[in-house]
Order: structure tokens, then sequence, then C-alpha cells
């Protein structure tokens, strides 16, 4: 049996002061920033923010506890980093994980893809 079409993430809460600035950050490495509230991906975005940020806070135990307020969101892979069928390649791991480590105190976030609907990008059209 066949998978259904997915996309690799990482799920990060992040601190809605910087979101901005990591998402301009993310882009310069072709990671794109989707913050689950709205992506396009989700039927009820909302309500799946709340439900993801809830599941991330009680699994830590108060450890993230900072992080009450911080807005829940993916973080995909960009067309650099895709070589057809073929896995992600470990570079495309290491280098999101020290794109969200230089923002420690601002991320919070378990090593690890998760699968998702596709998040499509929107691309530029050429003249």
């Amino acid at each position: 049996m066949l998978r259904a079409r997915h996309e690799n993430v990482a799920t990060v809460l992040v601190d809605p002061a910087v979101i901005l600035e990591l998402e301009v950050h993310l882009m310069s490495l072709d990671l794109h920033l989707w913050p689950v509230a709205t992506a396009p991906n989700c039927a009820d975005g909302p309500r799946q923010a709340f439900q993801m940020r809830t599941r991330m806070l009680t699994a830590k135990r108060g450890a993230w506890d900072d992080a009450a307020d911080w807005v829940p969101a993916w973080v995909s892979f960009g067309d650099s980093w895709r070589e057809r069928a073929e896995p992600l390649p470990w570079v495309a791991r290491s280098t999101l994980y020290a794109a969200l480590d230089a923002y420690a105190d601002r991320v919070r976030y378990r090593r690890g893809l998760g699968g998702v609907p596709p998040l499509d990008v929107p691309h530029e059209r050429s003249a």
C-alpha cells in the first residue's frame, strides 16, 4: 500500500516577536515557515494550531511553559533540497536544525520530521 502524498516538515513553536525575522532567515536557506493557523492545507487552521500547541506543551511537562502563547508552525524544504523522489539529504536536516538552534531562546522544537499534506509554495511567473 502506498503512503498518501505528503511533505516532510519540522513542527515548531515560535515566539511571535521573532516570527518575521525567522521566516526571512529560513527563506534565505530555501526553507519555508508556515504558521499552522493560516497554512493552506488546514481546513480549520486555528483549531489545529491550538491542538498542536497544547500537545507540544503537554508533552514537555512544564519545560516549555514559556511558549504557551507562541505560534505553532511547520518548516518545509524548498525545491533546492529535493532530488526527484529521493529522501531529503542529511545536509537539509542539519541546515534546518542549525537555523532553528540560532533562535534557541525563541523557538521550541523536537528534532525529527513529520509528514503533512502538501504545502504548495507559490512560484513567480516569468513573462
